[in-house]
């Protein structure tokens, strides 16, 4: 019998309103159920690659938040003493990738993707609870209070922690403890003036990224037992751990307040699942492949998600959801699998707590330095270089 081509998406983060936007457009009657009192990001800032802008062109917003965004790419790599080990350059990595690096406001990004919806299609405030996924001839079915809600298409976009993961994949053992935790902040630092850079030390990071609207961008990440919290507060930590190294990095403790400190602890599913979908229920970005935020993909790889997930399953194609689901999963599982353990290797070597480790690691970037960018921008090859499938109808073929 035919289903009704109304699509809910559990989850109002950066994946799951792509995702509506993504469906809307191609004729879903969409609702986005979000568990918070309101649309709020998570985290600070986001960096958006060539391949997740080139997923928002599909959109029609691509340009948009190329203009709202700042480029990254003139810094480098440096040390805690403020030695530069590598340089990078901005244009070189557009021009081997077709377009720019990018940092905006995380807000900035739900504000604009929420435009894209029709109003009413987000409902805040909804615990939603995926109660049956669903297959070729029923509907999936949600319990959000009260209601009991039934749709073509479900999308879990529930994060890391995903509830609608569990449901589909009870066998799977679910996220784990990356190793270490991570600090950021978006805040004014009065007469800073400094390039981009990311500084690697013994077993900790620190980033620090000017935004296009004045604020300052910056992150840190320590190995530190799971659960462990500053016995005062975070930014103390961040004094405590970072305060002595080079400029502008105690500049940026100094301006941040207590209440300006985002801390949390990295977890990443080490295990892949088996797929990205059940019956007619679609998962995406941290639900499907939670992973560090060592090659800042996770939020990248969301928007891929969306889009291929958009493109791939449109209603009235005489053509099961579920088949359309098995085409996503086949599209993206390959890929964010791959680059998640792209991403823990990068998370070893840069989160390294030996003095030998680290002294080999900061020979051998010096030594590849010297040859220029182009072998540091090889690591992004099959990642940044992404192109979404853009015919309607057709399933997308794999990673190209």
């Amino acid at each position: 019998m035919a289903q009704p081509a109304h699509a809910l998406v559990i989850g109002g983060g950066i994946g799951g309103l792509t995702a509506a936007a993504a469906l809307h457009q191609g004729g879903w009657d969409v609702t986005v159920l979000e568990r918070a009192p309101a649309l709020e990001p998570v985290g600070a800032a986001i960096s958006l690659a060539p391949n997740a802008l080139r997923a928002l062109d599909v959109l029609g917003l691509g340009d948009e938040i190329r203009d709202l965004a700042a480029w990254q790419g003139d810094g480098g790599l440096r040390t805690p003493g403020g030695r530069w080990l590598s340089r990078s350059d901005a244009e070189a990595a557009a021009a081997r990738f077709g377009g720019p690096l990018v940092l905006l406001p995380r807000a900035t990004l739900l504000d604009r993707l929420a435009a894209l919806l029709p109003p009413g299609a987000v409902r805040t405030a909804a615990d939603a609870t995926l109660t049956d996924p669903g297959d070729a001839t029923r509907p999936a079915r949600v319990r959000c209070g009260a209601e009991e809600l039934e749709a073509g298409l479900v999308v879990g976009a529930d994060g890391v922690n995903s509830r609608v993961r569990r449901l589909l994949f009870p066998a799977h053992p679910g996220p784990v403890y990356a190793g270490f935790t991570t600090w950021r902040v978006l805040i004014p630092v009065p007469g800073a003036q400094f390039a981009s850079h990311e500084t690697w030390g013994r077993g900790r990071i620190w980033g620090t990224h000017p935004l296009k609207d004045g604020r300052v961008y910056a992150y840190a990440a320590a190995t530190a037992p799971a659960g462990e919290h500053a016995p005062d507060d975070e930014r103390a930590e961040l004094r405590r751990r970072f305060g002595d190294w080079h400029d502008p990095v105690p500049a940026v403790i100094a301006a941040a307040r207590p209440e300006d400190v985002l801390h949390h602890d990295v977890h990443h599913l080490a295990e892949p699942l088996p797929a990205h979908h059940c019956g007619r229920v679609a998962l995406l970005g941290d639900a499907a492949h939670a992973m560090p935020p060592t090659l800042g993909q996770g939020g990248n790889q969301a928007i891929e998600d969306a889009v291929v997930l958009g493109l791939t399953a449109r209603p009235g194609q005489g053509t099961s959801v579920p088949d359309h689901l098995a085409a996503y999963t086949a599209a993206r599982l390959p890929r964010t699998t791959a680059i998640a353990r792209r991403a823990v290797g990068v998370a070893r070597l840069n989160m390294a707590g030996s003095r030998t480790a680290v002294v080999a690691r900061n020979t051998a970037i010096a030594l590849v330095s010297k040859a220029g960018p182009a072998l540091f921008l090889r690591g992004f090859d099959g990642i940044a270089d992404w192109r979404p499938p853009y015919a309607s109808g057709k399933a997308p073929a794999g990673n190209r």
